[in-house]
């Protein structure tokens, strides 16, 4: 069934970026030609070589950035600025060291409104909802605690949940869980399918690793290397409730293998034009 205009949260229409308008005059450009339409709540993923634009697609994507050319609607309004209705979260936690956990989850209350005016008269209330979302994550009994008292899965837990307090549309991670060994990085894959499937908000996720694309996704996009432009897009058909057994599995180890495949076809691609060059 083909979704119509109100079922797309996100939309790129021929959206190209160039980080200046000397560079823009020479025809280099971060990323290029990016159509995507993405339905409300989807979870997408996003993959490629180093250096395609991921991360500069990203800050289009959060209205860090304004495009060159194109247009961007997201929950159908043009994006001309930061969005608030986006929460974000990074491979590095970036938690304050002198805020105890709770703390660190109740600081975007204290920035953005409409929480911001209220925070005072309704901190108990706001403290009582970050509680209970570390607690969802496993953090229960660790609220109190200092970042420097956490592991770094604590800490990333930690981040994803000051990136959901204020209730966003829209979350996007950046490369979330790479600085983590495997099994901790599995056990957050877990976390992060529970939370989006409790709340189905939209989740942009940049990441290296195709094993976490192809288990947490929707759909998958792989993007070309720089000037960076979306050359493949792969609707993952494994069953949800997904559980880490189905990593296992042959169809599971098709997909990655096939994602694999085209980054790879990419990466001789542009070695090739290199060489001629």
């Amino acid at each position: 069934m083909t979704a119509g205009l109100e079922d797309y949260f996100v939309d790129f229409q021929d959206v190209w970026l160039a980080y200046n308008p000397e560079l823009q005059a020479q025809g280099q450009f971060a990323v290029e030609a990016i159509d995507l339409k993405v339905k409300r709540g989807e979870f997408i993923a996003i993959v490629g070589p180093s250096g395609c634009g991921k991360s500069t697609f990203m800050k289009l994507a959060t209205g860090l950035k304004r495009p060159s050319r194109g247009r961007i609607l997201i929950d159908g309004q043009a994006v001309t600025g930061p969005l608030k209705i986006s929460g974000m979260a990074f491979q590095a936690p970036s938690l304050l060291p002198w805020r105890t956990t709770v703390d660190n989850v109740l600081l975007p209350l204290e920035i953005v409104e409409p929480y911001r005016s209220n925070f005072k008269s309704k901190r108990p209330e706001y403290e009582e909802r970050a509680r209970k979302l570390l607690q969802k994550v496993g953090l229960g009994g660790y609220e109190d605690q200092f970042p420097w008292q956490l592991s770094g899965g604590m800490q990333q837990r930690a981040s994803i949940c000051r990136a959901l307090i204020h209730e966003p549309q829209m979350l996007l991670l950046d490369e979330p869980f790479g600085a983590l060994d495997a099994f901790t990085r599995e056990e957050l894959w877990c976390i992060l399918r529970d939370l989006w499937t409790e709340q189905r908000f939209n989740v942009i996720l940049v990441t290296h690793d195709l094993r976490e694309s192809v288990f947490l996704a929707d759909t998958v996009y792989v993007m070309s290397k720089g000037p960076g432009r979306f050359m493949v897009r792969k609707e993952i058909d494994l069953p949800r409730p997904r559980d880490l057994e189905i990593t296992y599995t042959r169809e599971f180890t098709d997909t990655v293998h096939e994602l694999r495949s085209h980054i790879g076809a990419i990466r001789q691609q542009a070695g090739a034009v290199g060489a001629q060059a």
